[in-house]
């Protein structure tokens, strides 16, 4: 069943978009105390997934920061040796200003928040006690129930920012902050490299060898590069959707533009998407006669 309102599904609260799915999600979490170098490998594991960082709690296990691939960087552009992750502390580069969000938040307001803490992530209390995480990735599934004429064309443009293999790390990250994206295109290809690769690579390097120096010296050849989705038409925006929702790591390519699930995000403010579905319509209905397909 379709909603019928036509207020902008911008001005609409989590709860009502989401309904009892909007905390089924747990948190990731990791204690005060630990080293950069465990928060590393969890970003690695879970970053770009349902959750966006990693929750950090203290002794009583209240939340007291979020740490994310933009804060190991970040620090590790000041400190580029392999003692920084293993003699920094979790709680030393966490973001402190944990982003708390309710039930009753829109998705005007969530975005807001988004963008004004640069990170994607907000925590939200559950019916447990503790909380659940909202990130850009749980947008693709709002998307994918949108009912709109938009097509993937009405995603406002960016640019595509590059790199090339030869490249170090240290000219691929400072390319990341200056531009203020996690995710480089491989120069004439669909090929590209984001923070959590980034940090994967790191965390398997520093397996092999503990004493790892000159880190941001390390080429952009060393590190497993992953593909975007290629789109070819000009589909419609709750496919396209759909498509990003099914990928590990979403991203595609379009044209001469790079999407993201952030891009997503901003296109929900739009005032032309007023219906979504309760569930995901595509492939369901019958195109000569309209009725719904078992």
């Amino acid at each position: 069943m379709e909603s019928n309102t036509l207020i902008p599904i911008k001005k609409r609260s989590l709860e009502t978009l989401f309904s009892e799915s909007l905390t089924e999600v747990p948190i990731v979490d990791i204690d005060e105390g630990r080293d950069a170098f465990i928060a590393t490998e969890m970003c690695a594991q879970y970053l770009e997934s349902a959750i966006d960082s990693i929750v950090i709690r203290d002794s009583s296990n209240n939340p007291i920061g979020i740490i994310g691939g933009y804060d190991i960087l970040d620090n590790l552009r000041k400190n580029p040796h392999s003692d920084f992750f293993h003699e920094t502390k979790v709680e030393d580069i966490m973001f402190k200003e944990v982003p708390i969000i309710n039930k009753s938040t829109t998705i005007e307001e969530l975005v807001d928040k988004w963008t004004k803490s640069k990170r994607a992530f907000a925590l939200l209390p559950n019916e447990d006690g503790d909380y659940s995480p909202i990130s850009a990735r749980r947008m693709l599934e709002l998307g994918m129930r949108c009912k709109t004429d938009m097509t993937i064309s009405s995603i406002p443009k960016k640019s595509t920012i590059t790199f090339e293999q030869t490249d170090s790390l240290d000219k691929i990250l400072d390319s990341m902050f200056e531009n203020k994206t996690r995710k480089l295109l491989l120069k004439e290809s669909n090929k590209f490299i984001s923070d959590r690769i980034i940090l994967e690579g790191i965390s398997i390097m520093l397996k092999a060898c503990q004493d790892l120096d000159e880190i941001l010296d390390i080429p952009a050849s060393k590190f497993t590069l992953e593909r975007a989705e290629k789109i070819k038409s000009d589909i419609e925006f709750d496919h396209f959707c759909s498509i990003l929702n099914k990928m590990e790591h979403p991203y595609a390519v379009y044209s001469d533009s790079v999407i993201s699930p952030w891009d997503v995000c901003t296109t929900l403010l739009s005032n032309e998407i007023t219906e979504i579905y309760d569930e995901y319509q595509k492939d369901m209905a019958c195109p000569h006669c309209g009725k719904n397909i078992d």
